[in-house]
């Protein structure tokens, strides 16, 4: 298993109860992602590629409620 070095980061609209997903880059490749609040629990990890179609569906609406 690849050690990572890279500092995890929460959203600038998440609020302070700390309730959201936390996310890094990967060494390598890809996304790592944790709830906040059992960051010792599991992760997730996601390739590039994916990671920047789901973001870009997000970003046009795809997932809103119609």
């Amino acid at each position: 298993m690849q050690k990572q070095n890279a500092t995890w980061h929460r959203s600038s609209y998440s609020g302070q109860n700390g309730e959201c997903v936390e996310a890094r880059h990967r060494a390598h490749d890809g996304i790592d992602l944790r709830d906040s609040k059992h960051n010792h629990g599991p992760i997730i990890t996601i390739d590039t590629h994916s990671w920047t179609t789901f973001t870009t569906a997000l970003q046009n609406g795809a997932f809103d409620a119609r």
